[in-house]
């Protein structure tokens, strides 16, 4: 940026009139010379130095959105009368807004914040849970949960104990601070993230429903007022050089451009934004995120009806040497931007001083169609706001078939040897339950509060969150995320279906209804075609298998870019499932708490190892391709576990994926302590798979539930039903001596000492002890 040493002269519109041949930084703000050529198009002449610096956040890839809007458009085309039933708010607003019932509405959205990350491993992680939740704040809402979904290195490379211990920490620190739950996510470890790790955080609000707030500017003459911290130089450009560029081989160097976050801040600034928007003090409002009061000016301005003036020096400053253009592209945090009448302005300024949070009114909505920006006195913006945050470049990006992947899916896992004896059943059973991805997380989760607010009826390590909304009636939500990266490198396409299906599966097990989608898309950089193939094929995957489930998607992020040199990581598309619960007491664990309760598996096991935890644990082998979905067998066995919920048929259910059986029951005997005996001979018999598949397969379409003796008839009957197959596998309460153990019959035994001992072990030996 400008050396602050010399004095800064100000590149007003009269000055860039008058000097049009002037060389301007554009490459170096990350704007194409293409891009450039247009801005000067649009203008009728050169940017000012304030307009550049405002048009190359804009532009970006993570705020414009270029590379994939053609293809997000999907998510709006392919939607039935029915998806739209209970959606209040969708895509293109801070985040999305479903009605659960009762007057109560439910808003949710996950972003990365994937490359500050890795950088600033704690500002980073930290910084993105604050941003997601601001963006929950600017619809009305007040935020009840968080959750994170995170991808690491090689849990044995040095490198990832760094960026561990920092996001973990950074996580904990700011969401425990604002006093939200993390209700649950999702670890993975894998060499394809080492110098790319993954850090997507979702926030969940409630409100009324008629305290919706948008993000729009309307009403001549109304003021623009910025509350929250000041305005400091972190985050300068973060988002057109940090989060739409690729890291070089060398390792991260970008350091100014990650934000700082306040958490303390921030809970100050929630509580003043409820109170105005219950005194009713504010027309629109807008957090501060990515390109910081570039992104709020023009945003605001373009949703709104006229245009928009700004007396930039206006601006509360942390650091008095910043410029007017670093003013414009600061990502400071716990900021937002409201647009206030002038008769309430008072009221609104009583609120803020009453927070002792600093507030400074900047201008106001005009009815030029403008957005101009002066600098004391001197204009220096004076653009159109749609150009610059609404009608940005759109691309369509080169797509090519990757010529590595026939190979890949030729490669199927079911020529790699099968353990045949008990024994080695056993062994390869604890060898994938103390594996990196499967071993218990604990050392991570056990860092955050997943219970402060009194209102989480389930959270780790269930299927999904759940969180209370109404204390009188119990009206709840659950929430699951998942994604699969294997799968996507196989297959993007299905693999992207399958991360719906999981985290939809997830929900349903928890004995709510499947409501409502977000999804936060990481993948390589746009520029590589193989990549943008991969994108197409999870776009289209996923937007046509949340019109066959008719649930509707909300919004999200897309996260380009995540790669390391040439090499791109795994297809990643995160998906988050929001279910509703009329009551949260009829909630379901996911494992056994009573003796004597019959276990049985619903739905059909295949041989479907390609892609597995057990393929890349014991053997090392990634190859073939996905597990299949049926996505109406889906809904079939979500609407029987929500009938099942209802009449109180189940005491436990537990979804089968990473791991498959064996891994669901070790888990589920380790929920609560309680021992199972088991028998697969019925699964081989009845599905045609020998015992290594019927324990490590990871069929889609699976859930694992124990039913009260007194139920079973019942139970049975509803399964009979609604024609999804039931099969009893076994009986709670097995026990060695005193011990409670999981006997397979016929294969092996494992106490519960052992599970959780191998369960347990893996994350301490490499980062340390588990935090007290």
């Amino acid at each position: 940026m400008t050396d602050t040493t010399t004095t800064h002269v100000v590149d007003t519109v009269e000055n860039a009139i008058a000097t049009p041949e002037r060389e301007q930084p554009f490459a170096a703000l990350g704007l194409k010379e293409d891009e450039y050529a247009r801005i000067r198009e649009i203008l009728g002449r050169r940017p000012t130095s304030g307009e550049l610096a405002m048009y190359s956040v804009m532009w970006s890839e993570h705020c414009s959105y270029k590379s994939s809007k053609m293809y997000l458009r999907q998510f709006g085309q392919k939607v039935t009368p029915a998806m739209k039933k209970n959606l209040m708010v969708g895509m293109g607003e801070n985040a999305g807004v479903v009605d659960v019932g009762e007057g109560w509405a439910v808003t949710f959205k996950v972003e990365s914040h994937n490359h500050p990350s890795y950088i600033e491993p704690f500002q980073g992680a930290a910084t993105g849970v604050g941003g997601i939740v601001r963006d929950i704040i600017s619809m009305g809402a007040r935020p009840v949960a968080v959750m994170d979904q995170l991808r690491f290195g090689a849990i044995d490379n040095p490198d990832t104990a760094r960026v561990v211990h920092g996001v973990v920490s950074g996580i904990s620190f700011y969401g425990n601070c604002l006093g939200l739950p993390n209700i649950g996510g999702e670890t993975y470890f894998d060499p394809v993230y080492q110098g790319n790790p993954l850090v997507n955080a979702l926030s969940v609000g409630v409100l009324r429903h008629e305290d919706l707030h948008l993000a729009n500017a309307s009403g001549l003459g109304n003021k623009v007022v910025l509350f929250g911290a000041r305005t400091g130089g972190d985050g300068i450009g973060g988002a057109s050089i940090l989060a739409s560029d690729t890291f070089s081989a060398g390792g991260p160097t970008k350091r100014p451009a990650v934000q700082v976050g306040d958490p303390f801040a921030e809970k100050v600034l929630i509580e003043c934004c409820l109170e105005l928007f219950r005194d009713k003090l504010v027309e629109g409002i807008q957090d501060l995120g990515a390109a910081g009061i570039s992104c709020a000016t023009s945003e605001l301005a373009s949703n709104g009806d006229g245009g928009m003036f700004i007396e930039l020096e206006k601006v509360l400053l942390r650091d008095p040497t910043l410029t007017a253009e670093e003013i414009l592209m600061s990502e400071s945090q716990e900021r937002m931007m409201a647009v206030v009448k002038p008769e309430l302005l008072d009221a609104f300024l009583a609120v803020t001083a009453k927070w002792d949070v600093e507030t400074s009114v900047l201008g106001e909505v005009t009815d030029t169609g403008r957005l101009v920006i002066n600098w004391h006195g001197e204009e220096i913006v004076n653009v159109e706001p749609r150009t610059v945050a609404v009608d940005g470049p759109v691309y369509e990006r080169p797509v090519a078939y990757p010529a590595w992947i026939d190979a890949l899916q030729a490669d199927s896992a079911s020529r790699l040897a099968r353990p045949t004896s008990g024994d080695e059943l056993r062994d390869q059973f604890l060898a994938l339950l103390g594996s990196a991805n499967l071993a218990d997380k604990g050392w991570i989760t056990d860092q955050y509060d997943y219970f402060v607010g009194g209102n989480t009826a389930l959270a780790f390590p269930d299927d999904s969150g759940m969180i209370r909304v109404d204390e009188e009636s119990g009206l709840g939500f659950a929430i699951a995320t998942d994604a699969n990266g294997r799968y996507c490198q196989l297959d993007p396409k299905q693999g992207a279906v399958l991360a719906l299906a999981e985290a939809y599966r997830n929900v349903a097990a928890s004995g709510a209804v499947p409501a409502a989608v977000t999804d936060c898309l990481n993948f390589g950089s746009p520029e590589n075609p193989e990549v943008m193939w991969q994108f197409s094929q999870a776009v289209e995957g996923l937007s046509d298998a949340c019109l066959e489930l008719e649930i509707p998607v909300t919004g999200g992020n897309v996260s380009f870019y995540n790669q390391t040199g040439t090499n791109p990581i795994f297809p990643t598309p995160v998906v988050g499932v929001l279910g509703v619960i009329d009551d949260v007491a009829r909630r379901i664990p996911s494992g056994w708490q009573d003796e004597g309760d019959n276990i049985y598996l619903l739905g059909v096991t295949r041989e479907e190892l390609d892609g597995s935890a057990w393929a890349g644990t014991v053997h090392g082998h990634l190859g073939g391709r996905p597990p299949a979905v049926d996505l109406a067998g889906e809904r079939n066995l979500a609407e029987l576990l929500h009938a099942a919920s209802v009449e109180s048929l189940v005491a436990s259910a537990h979804d089968l994926s990473d791991g498959g059986l064996a891994q669901a029951l070790a888990e589920s005997v380790m929920r609560f302590g309680v021992g199972a005996r088991v028998w697969i001979t019925e699964i081989m018999e009845r599905d045609g798979v020998d015992a290594a598949t019927a324990l490590f397969s990871e069929s889609t379409g699976r859930v694992l539930v124990s039913v009260p003796r007194e139920d079973d008839v019942k139970f049975r009957g509803l399964c009979e039903g609604r024609g999804v197959p039931a099969l009893r596998i076994g009986v709670t309460d097995a026990e060695v001596g005193a011990q409670p153990v999981l006997e397979v019959q016929d294969q092996f035994t494992v106490g519960l000492e052992e599970l959780r001992g191998t369960h347990r072990s893996t994350l301490p030996e490499h980062f340390g002890p588990v935090v007290a």
